[in-house]
């Protein structure tokens, strides 16, 4: 969670008493007045993982009030008991989301790759990877995009959004039949004068709605995307390392060092993919729920990150 958000998770988690529905997720530095108990550890590896039910009490009276999450290959978050907690109205604190036209001038994008480094590595052996949100957003997207399908083939616009999903479109729908197009849209993009099957569009990141869109778009299937993965595939950052300034001589050509880029292909989290795959009413279909059993098989073939068995299992609808 970023700074200053907050989710609420619907279902339950695991079989502690903080894993009831309605559990609110925050970022950990948004804690106020907690003690974190250590002792709680639950078997972790390098963090906390909250296995043995709430870590954190609340300093005024000890309540149990929250789980920290931050071991290792988890993301790190805070889940409030939904029972030991209450929301309060924070005087002089503007509640009017941002309109999407604000949003486009804020311009807060989330990179598609991100620097990785291991403990106690110097700087210059870390490497790039792609970034595990986006990963996660493509898991997300793909499942609304096999539900839209209806069976036949997807295709994507080239460039990074068909690095992101074209190949595991490919490889869980069948090829033959005449394929679908599916176009980004939103804010800012131009709308397409022919009505377009699928639109990638983007979830607002305060409100969680997705954009909806007007005229010969309406019909389209919305498949959300986090707003700052949509932003930077609609509106591409320019390759530059470091801000540039001022202006080139004449006849001067510029040398800007290009991104640096994993050197590996994108794979999509198969746990998001398939968690939101069986919460999906399409996935009751024999075509679908097929697909759905047959992600496991495309490990191997690298197009998708690890999925253990109990996350197999878990994601069962």
């Amino acid at each position: 969670m970023e700074p200053g958000t907050f989710a609420v998770d619907p279902e339950s988690w695991g079989h502690r008493p903080d894993g009831a529905p309605g559990a609110i997720v925050i970022a950990p530095g948004d804690t106020r007045g907690t003690l974190l108990i250590p002792e709680k550890s639950g078997g972790c590896c390098c963090g906390l993982v909250g296995t043995d039910g709430p870590n954190m009490v609340c300093e005024a009276c000890g309540l149990s009030v929250a789980s920290r999450i931050d071991d290792c290959s988890l993301w790190q978050s805070v889940r409030l008991v939904p029972h030991a907690v209450h929301r309060t109205r924070v005087d002089d604190i503007d509640d009017v989301p941002l309109s999407w036209a604000e949003l486009r001038a804020e311009r807060k994008g989330t990179p598609p790759f991100e620097p990785i480094t291991t403990w106690g590595a110097r700087p210059e052996s870390r490497w790039w990877s792609w970034s595990p949100q986006w990963e996660a957003a493509a898991g997300r997207a793909i499942a609304h995009l096999l539900a839209a399908s209806q069976g036949r083939p997807v295709t994507v616009p080239d460039g990074l959004t068909g690095e992101v999903f074209q190949r595991a479109l490919d490889a869980l729908l069948p090829a033959g039949p005449p394929p679908i197009q599916a176009a980004l849209a939103g804010p800012g993009l131009p709308a397409s004068d022919a009505g377009t099957d699928i639109l990638l569009a983007p979830v607002h990141p305060r409100t969680g709605e997705t954009w909806a869109p007007s005229g010969p778009q309406a019909s389209g299937y919305p498949v959300p995307l986090p707003y700052g993965v949509w932003l930077w595939l609609a509106f591409p950052e320019p390759d530059l390392s470091l801000p540039a300034s001022g202006s080139m001589p004449e006849g001067v050509l510029r040398d800007d060092p290009p991104l640096l880029r994993p050197s590996s292909l994108f794979r999509t989290d198969a746990g998001t993919l398939r968690h939101t795959m069986a919460r999906l009413p399409a996935v009751h279909s024999p075509w679908l729920r097929e697909t759905f059993d047959d992600v496991p098989r495309h490990l191997s073939a690298r197009i998708f990150q690890g999925l253990s068995r109990d996350q197999q299992l878990r994601g069962s609808p």
